[in-house]
């Protein structure tokens, strides 16, 4: 529709530029409406809305539409510019706050070079989901709005302090993924990376267990360790 409406306005000014220009029309015109004209660029376009508005409705709701999730991630974004993961899945202390928790940073330059990890994109302790499974994602802020975003995903969802938002993604390819806030959020906006390493279910399990009985550090040590042993891993 864009195309079309994009060559049909472009074939215009051409008429216009090459019919109405001074060597073609020496003697303009002195008229100053056209009120057929005004109605017709005003009610078709308002028409074309109206028909694209419709289907857009559906696709919106079905969007929205969450199916029933295979596990439930809650994302935090935080005032220092970072985010903050929950695993609710993995069992909760008796506060009612989820066992595995923890906070993920910026990794430093010189930690992201030697690992040949892309600067500003990679974290000191990546989120870890297993491939083939519905991830629930339930997003929301302690400070500002921030905009939780995993472009391979298909996933762009604001955070909101007070408010919880819900999305969901499923990763069908083994792998490292990333993203970042892309909301103009303060000082240190530029240095809120988001990474997701997508692991076998096999694998997952193995460092949630380890996530639950030792840490957080530890449990990602242990899983590049097995990663990089398979040959899926480049870390040095």
């Amino acid at each position: 529709i864009i195309t079309v409406i994009t060559l049909f306005v472009l074939g215009l000014m051409l008429y216009i530029m090459l019919r109405f220009n001074a060597k073609a029309n020496p003697v303009p015109s002195k008229n100053t409406h056209n009120t057929l004209l005004e109605v017709a660029w005003t009610v078709i376009p308002i028409l074309i809305l109206v028909a694209i508005a419709i289907p857009s409705l559906r696709l919106l709701y079905l969007q929205r539409d969450i199916p029933v999730a295979d596990m439930t991630v809650k994302v935090i974004g935080n005032p220092s510019w970072n985010w903050t993961y929950e695993y609710p899945d993995l069992g909760l202390n008796d506060d009612g706050s989820a066992k595995v928790t923890f906070t993920s940073y910026l990794k430093p330059k010189a930690d992201a070079e030697r690992d040949n990890v892309p600067y500003l994109l990679a974290t000191d302790v990546p989120v870890v989901v297993p491939v083939n499974k519905t991830v629930r994602l339930q997003v929301t802020a302690a400070d500002v709005i921030h905009s939780f975003v995993l472009q391979s995903f298909g996933v762009r969802i604001d955070a909101v302090p007070g408010r919880l938002n819900e999305t969901w993604f499923k990763a069908e390819r083994e792998g490292v993924y990333y993203g970042q806030c892309s909301e103009l959020c303060g000082k240190d906006h530029a240095f809120m990376p988001i990474e997701v390493h997508v692991v076998s279910e096999a694998d997952f399990a193995a460092w949630a267990e380890k996530a639950k009985t030792a840490s957080v550090e530890e449990a990602r040590d242990y899983l590049f360790a097995m990663l990089k042993a398979k040959g899926q891993l480049a870390l040095k």
